[in-house]
């Protein structure tokens, strides 16, 4: 038992990972398929209402971080202007699975929650 607790604990590993306001719908968004840094920050502007943009500085960080975890890959056409791809890797494929898990979690449990405190008013 020991030896098992020496070891980092995968929940805490995998919530430092995830940490951040947009790395989830960062992945999300980008199981369609490559997105450029724009679409992706428009992408992250739709459904957000009642919130602010999200800051170039911001997506850039959080892009970084996504990239050094193994999630996401960084392709730099090297053009002028600057053209710069993302896409999911295999990591970060087998991760979509999980979030959508977490979408149909919420759409049950949260909907109802709301649908519950309507229903009180």
């Amino acid at each position: 038992m020991a030896k098992a607790s020496a070891r980092a604990c995968p929940v805490t590993a995998f919530q430092k990972m995830i940490s951040g306001k947009y790395k989830l719908r960062i992945v999300w968004d980008l199981k369609d398929g490559p997105r450029r840094y724009g679409e992706i920050r428009s992408g992250l502007l739709r459904g957000a209402s009642g919130s602010a943009a999200i800051t170039p500085r911001v997506l850039s960080r959080e892009l970084k971080a996504l990239t050094a975890s193994g999630l996401i890959d960084r392709k730099d056409f090297g053009e002028v202007p600057p053209k710069v791809e993302y896409r999911l890797t295999r990591k970060g494929k087998s991760f979509v699975p999980v979030i959508a898990a977490i979408r149909e979690w919420g759409e049950r449990n949260l909907g109802e929650a709301a649908a519950l405190a309507d229903a009180a008013e």
